[in-house]
């Protein structure tokens, strides 16, 4: 049966096509190029956080560089000031105690651990005196998350928000930065320390090989398509 489809419309849905697979094989490498950078990010991360601690990088601080850095410092843990941060963690429901530091180079906010709901601060576990820190160097949390903002008019946190937190609490400018620090106390303690998650997800192999295989589907789509006119065109010539 002849093509009712003009020719002109024929090109264009091939053309279309074509670009499609195109597209679909770009994003695939992109995928890649995604899985790359992610495998190293891990690989960097668990060198930081699993090696010897170093010291705090006050005044050089970069994100990239430094997030997750396993750190020791010293100084004295201002508890009256502690806030409290809502989280959800392996324990359940709660929130981070973040408590400031006051060390020879500055405030260093540090984030004490977990703490279940309805706990009060008679029932913590509060070193006083010259401490040692070690933990996570993390990055600092802006504004909030994505369905929660900071008010702290209220003093309702969602998210360890450093320079907000230093201004609510009438504290120095602090770096951009806290340290998610180790247990401290008898085990059974709170608030309870070392929480920190370092399993990232990675998925960009699994998405790189959607594309991939959608692309080839797609392209053997069109070869089949191309085919059967070619052939329908042959069968009308030879009748």
């Amino acid at each position: 049966m002849p093509s009712h489809r003009p020719l002109w419309l024929r090109v264009t849905l091939v053309s279309v096509c074509c670009g499609l697979i195109v597209l679909l094989i770009g994003l695939g490498n992109w995928q890649m190029r995604r899985l790359d950078w992610k495998t190293a990010l891990i690989e960097a991360v668990e060198t930081r956080a699993y090696g010897v601690e170093q010291p705090v990088p006050v005044q050089g601080f970069e994100a990239d560089t430094h997030s997750y850095l396993r750190v020791k410092t010293y100084g004295r843990l201002q508890n009256e000031t502690s806030l409290r941060v809502k989280a959800l963690t392996e324990l359940g429901a709660g929130h981070w105690r973040m408590t400031p530091l006051l060390t020879a180079e500055g405030v260093i906010w540090i984030n004490r651990g977990f703490i279940p709901s309805g706990l009060s601060d008679d029932e913590m576990f509060q070193p006083s005196g010259e401490v040692e820190i070690t933990g996570l160097l993390r990055t600092s949390e802006p504004d909030g998350t994505v369905l929660e903002r900071n008010k702290p008019a209220q003093n309702r946190w969602v998210s360890r928000d450093v320079a907000a937190m230093s201004e609510a609490s009438g504290l120095s400018a602090a770096g951009p930065f806290f340290i998610d620090a180790d247990h401290m106390g008898p085990v059974t303690a709170w608030p309870r320390g070392g929480l920190t998650i370092l399993d990232f997800r990675n998925s960009h192999l699994s998405y790189a090989l959607t594309w991939y295989a959608l692309a080839a589907l797609l392209a053997i789509a069109v070869l089949w398509r191309v085919k059967a006119q070619v052939f329908t065109q042959d069968s009308e010539d030879v009748a």
